[in-house]
This record gives C-alpha cells, structure tokens and sequence, in this order.
C-alpha cells in the first residue's frame, strides 16, 4: 500500500498520563467512580502528588488522539503517516511526550506555551477498569494561529483524513470548525470521537456545531446512551440511537 506522509491529521489534548493501578478508596476519597473520564476539578489538586508519592506509577505519553495516532502508525508501520497538532508546555514533560510519540512514528507538530505546564492525566486502574481525571494544563491554551502558520496549513491542505476528539471541544471550537470545513472544501473524511459522556451534556452546543460536518462519529455505548439523552432521541436501543445520529442534519 503507497501510503504518503502526512495522510492523516489528529488534533487534541496532549496529556502525559500518570498511570497506577488503585484501591476504590483512593476513588472514592477524589469523588471517582469507575470508568470515569472527567477534568480535574479543586477538589483534585492534591491527586496527582498523593498518586505519583503513594503508588508505583508509570509515565506514557497520552491524550485520545495522540494515542490514537501512535496506535495507526504502529499498524501502518511507515513513519509520519500521521501529524499531531496540540498544545504543551516549554518543561520536561513535553520533552518525553516528544520523544515518545515521534520514537512511534508521529509527526508531531506541538504548539509551545511558555506560560503554563504541559497537561497530565491521571490514570486509575482498579481490577479490569480504568478512570481517567486530566487536568489540561498548556492543552488549553491551543490557538488557531497554530493551523494557520505556513508550514502547517500546508500539511493540513495536503491531507486526505481529519480526526479530532471531543475533549477538544473544551479547548478550541474555532480551530476544531476551520479544520471541519477545510475537510468539507476538499470533499474529505472529518471523523470524530464523542470521547465521554460530559461532553455531550455540558458541551452539546459546540458538539452540534460541529456535527453537520462529522462523516464518522465513534462512541461507546454509555456516551451513546448519554447523547441520546440529550438530544432527546427517547430510545435506550443503541442501533437506534446509532440510526437516529445518522438522521442528523449533514452539511454538504
């Protein structure tokens, strides 16, 4: 398979995950259940110390997509298939999470922040479940200057594919647009990922916005059921839901 460099563009949230495997006490003591996906809140500034000074933790370069991305390239087995675009910050952590994505193949196109820390995730494994609490750090601070810059519009015209999480949607609404109608102009697939059930019931205005331009949506089943919720969809069966989603309004 010809495979050009540059195929796919990814643009999210990138997180340096903390991960360790955790007691429910340790969940329940940060208001967590299991299989949370959730943004730190105050009541999770002191979660990361206890994490990484209580428990045995390993450090991986994460973020939906990012991890995404490392997964494909591992499958096409070609270097720079995929680009990255997210904001980090000028430390330590970006460094790694640097070397670890281009190690797998990325190409990655970081936007630097001087200003604030690059974005961790705390990872909570109890028996075969997995909680997930980001705080988005330098992640928040991504600006559409960045996809505007010369050498990165290039790349962004010249590719065939386009994926963005829904995290992003707390992050950039206009980048995430710029990108959606770019792919619509040049007839190419926009795909994204509902991510977690908050962001289709406190980000539901955004996500709508985007919607009209989405050609491949991904969720599970509890998202699924969450966005059928809020859109009123008055049904629990998921290929229902799924059929309903296909119903909705698609710009052309």
């Amino acid at each position: 398979m010809d495979l050009k460099e540059n195929l796919l563009i990814g643009m999210g949230n990138p997180l340096l995950d903390i991960s360790s495997v955790v007691d429910k006490e340790f969940l329940a003591k940060y208001d967590m259940n299991e299989n949370d996906a959730i943004l730190a809140s105050e009541k999770h500034k002191n979660l990361y110390a206890e994490l990484t000074e209580e428990y045995l933790v390993e450090y991986i370069a994460g973020g939906s997509v990012q991890n995404t991305l490392r997964v494909a390239q591992w499958l096409l087995e070609k270097p720079k298939v995929t680009v990255y675009f997210g904001c980090v910050g000028e430390d330590d952590y970006s460094k790694i999470l640097y070397e670890k994505a281009t190690t797998d193949g990325v190409n990655v196109r970081y936007q630097y922040n001087s200003t604030t820390p690059t974005g961790t995730c705390a990872v909570l494994i109890t028996n075969h479940n997995r909680s997930l609490c980001a705080n988005l750090g330098s992640a928040n601070c991504f600006t559409i200057d960045h996809i505007n810059k010369p050498e990165n519009k290039k790349i962004l015209d010249g590719a065939q594919y386009y994926y963005v999480s829904g995290f992003f949607l707390t992050v950039n609404l206009q980048s995430i647009l710029e990108v959606a109608k770019l792919a619509l102009a040049r007839n190419r697939p926009f795909i994204m990922n509902l991510s977690a059930p908050f962001i289709c019931q406190f980000y539901k205005e955004p996500l709508m916005q985007v919607m009209p331009y989405v050609d491949i949506l991904f969720g599970n089943e509890t998202e699924a059921l969450t966005f059928s919720v809020e859109q009123n969809f008055e049904t629990k069966d998921l290929k229902e839901i799924a059929l309903k989603i296909c119903t909705l309004t698609k710009t052309k």
